[in-house]
């Protein structure tokens, strides 16, 4: 809400980490967390690969990775690499010459799984690429696939085994003097999730990238992915984040948005506020939303929209918000700017109307941000 000041109690003192960079993304510190996604098109199909790269890049994804399971997704990767709009992480797993390949190809960071790459000496030869490359690493702990000393030491997956293997891991990269590294604790299980980057929040000041891996389709894992990621996010914790649907990846870095908008952490696009809708909506709410996302998905700025149906929490909402609109009149309804009322407007124009004044908006708080580096500079 562009026009109202922050409230103290909405802050959220973020885990003091050390910065990285993933191309020319940071990540870490005091830079903003930064959202990801992966393509799910075959590497080696390189023209689908970077259209769907162009997408979730044109959708707001600051980082998008790309698995190279094989030689030919490594040739490949030379080319998506030059196209990509974003920095491209390669995924690496079983075979640390992916590894080596995709940073000669110019990948931005490598992730690699402890419990697949293999021992300590391949570990060494993707280090040793990583930096001829100056390409970063992610070191990708997952519960489904921890080392097997590990499984057969704690019995099965658990927190405690996460930690110890990322632990294990950082100690390799920073033996061979190489910090240009984040880690994830991933699994399908918030509860496991949390409690493993709970933990290792106390013993590194690596950048993590957060997630609940297999989080599931489109609503279950919103909902898993919210409830997971958002707590964690809410006490601190985490530089960079994919949320993990059976979907389009489009739709993951929606959602990674919106979970970082609720919590005020970071802002892009149009935040709008809209009731579920009753018997006393002066117009079809849920539809007005539905064509109002979708005609407001171009908005890059961050700002306000709030979409309300009666006046029992109408005007209130709106005074909160940049742009407004409230029904209840006969056919027609309240248009609020800047927190105030402004004009009524018929229900058959609102769509265009507050469309129009959306844009309007966004143009004059670009023009006024413009305006004030110009002046700093």
């Amino acid at each position: 809400m562009s026009h109202n000041p922050i409230r103290p109690w909405r802050n959220i003192d973020r885990r003091k980490s050390r910065q990285i960079m993933v191309g020319d993304v940071p990540v870490g510190g005091d830079a903003p967390i930064s959202v990801q996604t992966m393509t799910n098109t075959l590497t080696t199909d390189a023209r689908a690969t970077i259209a769907q790269v162009v997408a979730a890049a044109e959708a707001g994804a600051d980082i998008v990775r790309v698995s190279v399971p094989d030689e030919a997704s490594s040739r490949a990767l030379h080319e998506i690499v030059r196209e990509s709009p974003v920095p491209i992480v390669a995924d690496i797993h079983f075979h640390y010459k992916r590894g080596i390949e995709a940073a000669e190809a110019g990948a931005a960071c490598l992730r690699i799984n402890p419990g697949n790459i293999g021992d300590e000496a391949r570990v060494k030869e993707v280090i040793r690429a990583a930096r001829d490359n100056k390409c970063s690493i992610r070191i990708g702990v997952n519960a489904g696939s921890l080392e097997k000393h590990l499984l057969e030491k704690y019995g099965e997956p658990c927190p405690d085994a996460m930690v110890e293997s990322g632990l294990h891991h950082i100690k390799i990269l920073e033996d061979n003097d190489f910090h240009e590294f984040k880690i994830s604790m991933k699994a399908s299980d918030i509860f496991m999730t949390a409690a493993a980057y709970q933990q290792l929040a106390e013993q590194t000041d690596a950048p993590f990238h957060m997630g609940i891996t297999e989080a599931g389709g489109f609503v279950g894992g919103t909902v898993k992915s919210a409830i997971g990621l958002g707590n964690l996010l809410w006490a601190g914790i985490g530089d960079t984040m994919r949320v993990s649907l059976s979907a389009d990846p489009v739709e993951e870095v929606k959602i990674g948005f919106e979970i970082l908008k609720s919590l005020g952490l970071r802002h892009r696009g149009v935040n709008i506020i809209s009731c579920p809708s009753c018997a006393r909506q002066g117009f079809d709410v849920i539809k007005t939303v539905e064509v109002l996302e979708r005609r407001l998905e171009h908005i890059k700025t961050p700002m306000s929209l709030s979409i309300i149906g009666c006046v029992v929490n109408g005007p209130g909402e709106a005074l909160m918000t940049d742009v407004g609109f409230t029904g209840g009149g006969a056919g027609s309804g309240m248009v609020y700017l800047a927190g105030k009322q402004s004009h009524k407007m018929s229900n058959d124009q609102m769509v265009e109307h507050i469309v129009e004044q959306v844009e309007k908006k966004a143009a004059q708080i670009e023009a006024e941000k413009a305006a004030a580096e110009q002046a700093a500079e």
